[in-house]
């Protein structure tokens, strides 16, 4: 049997005390701290293999330690969310004065590069949107889910956790209601059509408890899943023939890009993604086509 020096168990509780800091102080997701407990759990165990004192930690000892999540093949940014966590770790211990200094302090994020996101044509889409048939409950839900996801860019998870009293179908638009902010999100014909239908002639039969409140709901009558979600959008991508990954987060990438295409405002495109920074929706621009960019090369007098 191991028996853990000092220093180990000393880390291990410090590492307890930190975590239960986040979630019970900084009330962090269930998600969050996982994540943080991975992170720092990681860290942990380098720092006993390599006997090193993660009080005494320097400069050197996390630069080595990022150079080993890399020579391990380790992603950027799983390095860089890494590197986040340990700072602050390190930054609860020098709160409460089990450490003197930051060895995080000074050292940068490994720099993470912008993944192109995939994006499907507009007779793609058109072609996707055209199989759920509205002969049966499953096809209503199925066409109404479809042209939402379509029309509001919205994420999963933020599409299957609304209610019913989300969707405003007198004023055709959807309220999300995020952690830090709630949007409002117009709906176009298209998708209030089939929305209506499905509130009207499909949901009121599926749902079995009136008491159950979700916008869209599974044929067992309860809240969709992710994982639900995204098995509707996979079959009918099958149906269509469509030779090109589609998932949900495809179809908002996608609404993004063909209302930048069609000349919509890139701050208006931003505030209906919800993105906090102007920077994650400019990633759109490059999708342009290239005779809005030509236009813009002619006209404008600094192009």
């Amino acid at each position: 049997m191991l028996i853990k020096d000092e220093g180990e168990v000393e880390m291990q509780k410090q590492i307890k005390n930190f975590l239960n800091f986040i979630e019970n102080d900084k009330k962090v997701s269930q998600n969050t701290l996982q994540s943080y407990r991975r992170d720092i759990l990681q860290y942990e165990a380098y720092v006993e293999e390599n006997k090193i004192n993660f009080a005494k930690a320097d400069e050197e000892t996390i630069k080595d330690y990022l150079k080993y999540m890399n020579d391990i093949g380790k992603k950027s940014s799983t390095m860089s969310r890494s590197l986040a966590s340990i700072r602050s770790f390190y930054q609860y211990l020098l709160r409460v004065k089990k450490v003197k200094k930051d060895p995080t302090d000074g050292i940068q994020s490994p720099k993470i590069e912008k993944r192109v996101p995939s994006v499907l044509t507009s007779q793609e889409v058109e072609l996707l949107l055209e199989q759920p048939k509205n002969i049966d409950l499953k096809g209503i839900r199925d066409k109404a889910m479809l042209e939402f996801a379509y029309a509001t860019g919205m994420k999963v998870t933020e599409i299957i956790s609304l209610n019913i009293e989300d969707a405003n179908l007198e004023e055709g638009y959807v309220t999300c209601k995020g952690k830090d902010r709630t949007r409002n999100i117009p709906l176009g014909s298209l998708s209030l059509k089939a929305l209506k239908d499905y509130v009207e002639n499909a949901r009121n039969i599926l749902i079995k408890d009136e008491n159950v409140k979700a916008l869209f709901v599974n044929t067992n009558g309860q809240r969709l899943t992710r994982q639900g979600f995204w098995k509707i959008v996979k079959f009918y991508k099958e149906q269509a023939h469509i030779n090109k990954e589609i998932t949900p987060h495809i179809l908002r990438h996608s609404f993004a890009t063909h209302l930048l295409q069609n000349g919509a405002d890139l701050k208006a495109i931003q505030t209906m993604l919800g993105h906090s920074d102007i920077s994650s929706t400019q990633i759109y621009m490059q999708f342009q086509d290239a005779t809005i960019q030509n236009i813009y090369k002619k006209a404008h007098p600094r192009a």
